[in-house]
């Protein structure tokens, strides 16, 4: 009889057992191998170990997303009964425009959406993105540069990952959107924090700048328009950080996801058009959420320089091997299309940004600058501290948020969120009835207790 080849086990098949002609399992020489043996059931009463689980210090760093935090909060409350008017989430209250929406349903219907596709994105989507790029902020790519993301959150990651060792330093401006320092950290990089100051308007500095840089500076995260303030840098404040940047060595991930939302005189401009020999060294994050509202669709995208683009796709393929076919085809309905559309949301979101200025403006304590982008109002609450609110001194606008939240039903989020404590984020992307209805209440609030 032939034998197995070595090195190979043949699996025996349980034997008839000719007296009784029952089926016998074999015998295993079980000297060498390792069982996994089913743990028997526990004893009622039994004690369960207390000891705590052992998880990676860079998994317990992790903080979770305070504007989401609050949102789910303000959420669960109206799911609760409350008539909660939040301030929280920065999601439009528009609908997906309808072109977009039929898009995705097309695409259900379609047996090849149904399927594995291209790591780094539909082949169209990609082409649109280079070509829709081009025609908003004058940056060329190819379509072989752009890398779709589940949202503009795995975009930055990603872009982190791709530049950040254990023990780079990588610039952070404050007041900051809180995934950028989270993402550093979870990559093992050094988060160094550069403070920007009201009477800067919230923009950093080349002064700034040198100050925070040192010999183990990476990157700088750059956000223009900014989340949480809505500060946009002019064209030469752009120039001087990309010179800065060059001079320096240091690369830039840009987070453009708030392009199109600039109000007055504003204007948007690209580090990499305005010191285009930066091109080679910055990764910019975009995405569909903001400017049409698809916050839920989760479509972002980066753009690489062309030598990294090939192993971003390696390093996507096991994180998320790609986007929901269905978002992409949403997405490429979006940023294929016009913005028409988009133009009737800002028109709105420019007249809720006036209607909340006046607002904050009359309240006591309360100090804040117009906003030139996004659709966020960051004023300072700092002449509050120390006063008493109903006999409760207010320490700190965290606690001054819970309290709002709890009394006049007005969700906000504090200032310790975005690394700057005396100050606040409220967006202004909900509907204009909600908006007013929010801020009477939190007027009345704080007229009413404040000693």
């Amino acid at each position: 009889m032939d034998r197995a080849p070595t090195g190979l086990r043949c699996r025996t098949l349980p034997d008839k057992n000719i007296t009784t002609g029952r089926t016998q399992e074999p015998h295993y020489n079980l000297k060498h191998q390792h069982v996994a043996r089913a743990h028997p059931p526990r004893r009622a009463g039994a004690q369960v170990s207390n000891a705590p689980l052992a998880t990676s210090q860079r998994f317990n760093a992790v903080s979770g997303s305070p504007t989401l935090i609050v949102d789910s909060k303000a959420k669960a409350l109206r799911a609760a009964g409350e008539n909660i008017v939040s301030f929280g989430a920065g999601e439009p209250d528009f609908p997906t425009p309808s072109h977009i929406v039929e898009a995705a349903v097309e695409a259900c219907r379609d047996p090849r959406m149904q399927k594995y596709g291209p790591t780094a994105g539909l082949p169209e989507l990609r082409a649109n993105i280079a070509e829709k790029t081009r025609r908003d902020s004058g940056f060329q790519v190819a379509p072989e540069q752009v890398l779709v993301t589940n949202g503009g959150k795995q975009a930055v990651f990603a872009a982190l990952a791709a530049l950040v060792e254990n023990g780079d330093e990588v610039l952070v401006p404050t007041p900051y959107w809180s995934t950028y320092p989270e993402a550093t950290k979870m990559l093992g990089g050094i988060v160094r924090l550069v403070t920007c100051r009201e009477d800067t308007g919230f923009r950093l500095t080349v002064d700034d700048l040198d100050a925070a840089f040192t010999t183990r500076t990476k990157a700088l995260v750059l956000a223009s328009p900014s989340n949480p303030t809505g500060a946009v840098y002019t064209r030469e404040q752009i120039q001087a950080i990309g010179r800065w940047a060059l001079e320096h060595d240091v690369w830039i991930i840009t987070d453009e996801i708030y392009e199109h939302l600039v109000y007055g005189d504003a204007t948007f401009h690209s580090i990499p058009v305005e010191v285009p020999e930066m091109a080679q060294r910055t990764i910019v994050v975009n995405g569909v959420a903001k400017t049409h509202s698809m916050t839920g669709w989760r479509v972002g995208w980066l753009l690489a320089p062309i030598p990294l683009a090939p192993q971003f796709e390696h390093y996507q393929s096991h994180v998320t091997s790609h986007v929901s076919h269905v978002a992409q085809r949403a997405a490429n309905a979006a940023v294929s299309g016009n913005l028409e559309e988009f133009g009737r949301m800002h028109r709105a979101f420019a007249q809720r940004r006036q209607a909340i200025h006046r607002s904050l403006a009359q309240m006591p304590g309360i100090e804040c600058e117009l906003p030139s982008g996004a659709f966020y109002i960051f004023p300072s609450i700092q002449g509050l501290m120390g006063r008493r609110l109903y006999g409760t001194p207010i320490t700190s606008t965290l606690q001054l948020a819970e309290m709002v939240l709890d009394n006049a039903k007005v969700a906000f989020v504090p200032g310790e969120a975005f690394g700057a404590p005396g100050y606040a984020r409220f967006s202004y992307a909900l509907a204009d009835d909600a908006l007013a209805e929010g801020m009477e209440r939190l007027a009345k609030f704080l007229n009413a207790g404040l000693e």
